[in-house]
């Protein structure tokens, strides 16, 4: 019998809001992996399709880095935490966990190997993409609704022009992440 293979990938390093997600996933034989594609590759409906299948066809967890996590440690090493607590979150472990990207979490008596633009190449990577992006995204539309002039409904936190545009118009809220650049520029200029 072969050994399940794990997909990992993460979600939401580069946003300025909120925790940065990370997902596990072994897909069942059933499932047709040519369906399944890299997350950032997708339309929305496509995603919101796909996590349903993925979630019907796979065994999955979600882990997540708070934003007190991502400021104390930084973005990599909360990211590595979301991911080996999602690997951990499995309820069988995989005899192989394939990472996207160039680093792994260290984690004792798993077999990691990172692939880089795993998301593009390997089906579980792709599946654990977008199992971590629609987790989150759903996360920050649900932060959305109390902070609609931030469009992160729109932009799920990342820095577009409305986004940034609305920092500098109505501030920073508690969910800004104040060591990211144009947060923490941003911070610097109101203490002047």
């Amino acid at each position: 019998m072969t050994k399940a293979i794990a997909g990992v990938d993460e979600v939401g390093r580069g946003s300025l809001v909120g925790p940065v997600y990370a997902a596990a996933v072994v897909l069942k034989k059933k499932i047709i992996k040519k369906k399944l594609k890299d997350s950032k590759k997708l339309s929305k409906e496509n995603r919101e399709i796909l996590y349903q299948y993925i979630k019907k066809n796979s065994s999955w967890a979600v882990g997540s880095a708070s934003l007190k996590e991502i400021e104390k440690f930084n973005i990599l090493n909360a990211s590595l935490l979301a991911m080996k607590r999602a690997i951990k979150k499995l309820k069988k472990k995989p005899g192989l966990v394939l990472i996207d990207g160039n680093k792994v979490p260290k984690m004792k008596n798993y077999n990691l190997k990172n692939i880089i633009k795993g998301d593009q190449k390997i089906p579980e990577i792709s599946a654990a993409s977008i199992i971590a992006k629609v987790s989150r995204d759903r996360l920050i539309t649900k932060m959305s609704k109390k902070y609609i002039k931030y469009y992160w409904n729109k932009n799920a936190g990342y820095g577009t022009k409305d986004h940034l545009s609305a920092i500098k118009k109505f501030g920073i809220t508690k969910y800004h992440r104040k060591t990211f650049m144009p947060v923490h520029n941003m911070l610097s200029l109101k203490k002047i």
